[in-house]
């Protein structure tokens, strides 16, 4: 049997608000995109009595073995949707880690995905919600990868076709970790996104917008914020942003020829700084 190839692209929280808090979890609310950049996952039944889930790439080093993937699989078994089938899974990690872009959350998703359509798991659109949300949070937005709104109630409403953007997205030599970005949360937004319309994802609008989680992250990593700067004074952004709870920045621009220009610069500056110019899908 042939590997079927999946491909799990980048997420880009392009605002995010953080609204509350309910238990042991924060409230948010976002505008999301996904980043014409991702992993390569390849799938296949095995006669294996196991799963077996091999990463590589750029990306793969200090992965746990109680990943996303590995929840996934465990999960659906438990749960009697796998039953008697095993997969060989290798996946070439191109999103880096604990960048806010969602690597493992999407990698999830994608292979959530490609046992729905493939039939191999047969349930609810209800369950499939229930299950991602047991993965991550954010599993769920991986299901569809196109422009969406997440509002305070984990309602999610799409919107296709929307213009696309060219996007510089770096990252330092360190990631952020989720729990502690949220762990310093201190105040919390008013919900502005409760009646989502599609000029939300227009350059104009976006430009207004923020991530207040990024405030906490360029305060705990001052290179962050230099970072940001250096790509604020380049001036051929439109804005810059910091995605999720960091540590990529994402810069946003209205050409390709800019973006490039601006990648240039900035790898001539940050020799040793990951970054790559892309577009929204």
């Amino acid at each position: 049997m042939k590997y079927s190839l999946l491909k799990s692209y980048a997420k880009i929280n392009l605002a995010l608000n953080v609204v509350g808090k309910s238990k042991s979890l924060h409230k948010i609310e976002s505008l999301i995109a996904f980043a014409n950049l991702h992993d390569k996952i390849m799938i296949k039944r095995t006669k294996s009595k196991k799963h077996n889930i091999f990463f590589f790439g750029k990306f793969s080093k200090n992965i746990s073995k109680n990943n996303t993937v590995s929840k996934l699989l465990k999960l659906l078994e438990k749960k009697k949707l796998l039953i008697d089938k095993k997969f060989n899974i290798k996946i070439n990690k191109k999103i880096p880690n604990k960048a806010g872009l969602g690597g493992g959350s999407m990698n999830a998703a994608s292979i959530l995905n490609f046992f729905i359509k493939k039939k191999i798991i047969k349930t609810n659109k209800k369950e499939i919600i229930k299950i991602s949300k047991e993965i991550g949070s954010d599993v769920v937005l991986g299901l569809n990868t196109t422009n969406s709104v997440l509002n305070t109630n984990n309602q999610i409403k799409y919107f296709y076709n929307c213009k696309k953007m060219y996007i510089l997205i770096v990252k330092p030599n360190f990631g952020c970790s989720t729990a502690e970005i949220y762990s310093k949360v201190k105040k919390f937004n008013k919900a502005i996104f409760k009646n989502p319309y599609k000029e939300m994802f227009d350059l104009d609008y976006l430009k207004e917008m923020e991530n207040s989680l990024e405030p906490i992250a360029l305060s705990k990593y001052p290179k962050l914020k230099i970072i940001k700067l250096f790509l604020e004074n380049l001036s051929t952004s439109n804005f810059v942003r910091m995605t999720g709870s960091g540590s990529a920045l994402v810069a946003y621009f209205h050409s390709k020829e800019r973006c490039y220009k601006a990648k240039k610069q900035f790898s001539r500056k940050y020799k040793n700084y990951w970054c790559i110019a892309s577009k929204t899908i």
